[in-house]
């Protein structure tokens, strides 16, 4: 069966959403992080996969925050090499694997079983949802892809979703519906807009969403 990683950073381990913390403070986004993170937890379970906390920080790995799942250190390295790590470990194990953040707290079970329905295939397939500011925030694959794919794609572009599927372009592709993540204080607006569409959103998310907008409103 699929895999899901979440990848997660730990609070007082790493700096968490920067550029969100420039505006609202380090301590709410750090809650930030980790109130979204629980959503996608929940939605995780709700699709009944497998789900893994990717932790960033070899040292938190055993953090009491990522005991509610297995665990998967996402090791040193760029963030290809991260993803690459954690993408084939799981590929090995389950047969295919689809890579989360932890900052798309309006994701819904729909999108992970769609995805993981794509994946069971006997050819190479992969699945990418794009994100509104040129990135992607889902990845998933029933094959490996090699280093140089993962590593020479620029992160963090206005174009880094188009780059990452002509670098991993093997096999069939499909595309999600395009979402909004949190990554400043300009995207806290659009996702209560998203999380308040939800046709059946959870009561975390129900009380993520009044949570930002008071946050948005202070």
């Amino acid at each position: 069966m699929t895999a899901v990683a979440i990848f997660v950073k730990t609070p007082g381990y790493s700096p968490i959403k920067t550029r969100l913390a420039r505006t609202i403070g380090r301590e709410r986004a750090e809650l930030c992080h980790q109130k979204s993170a629980a959503c996608v937890l929940e939605v995780v379970r709700q699709s009944g996969l497998t789900g893994y906390w990717a932790v960033a920080e070899a040292e938190a790995i055993d953090h009491p925050q990522w005991q509610s799942l297995p665990r998967i250190a996402q090791g040193e390295g760029s963030l290809g090499e991260r993803m690459q790590r954690v993408h084939d470990a799981l590929v090995q194990e389950h047969g295919s694997a689809i890579l989360v953040g932890a900052d798309l707290p309006q994701l819904q079970a729909v999108d992970l079983i769609l995805a993981a329905d794509w994946l069971n295939y006997h050819k190479p397939r992969s699945v990418l949802g794009p994100a509104q500011d040129g990135g992607f925030w889902l990845f998933g694959a029933n094959h490996w892809y090699s280093e140089s794919a993962w590593t020479s794609v620029r992160y963090s572009q206005a174009d880094t979703a188009d780059q990452f599927i002509r670098a991993l372009n093997v096999g069939e592709w499909k595309r999600l519906v395009t979402r909004r993540d949190i990554d400043q204080s300009s995207d806290i607006a659009p996702v209560v807009a998203e999380l308040n569409q939800l046709p059946e959103p959870s009561q975390r998310q129900q009380e993520f969403a009044t949570w930002l907008s008071e946050l948005s409103n202070a």
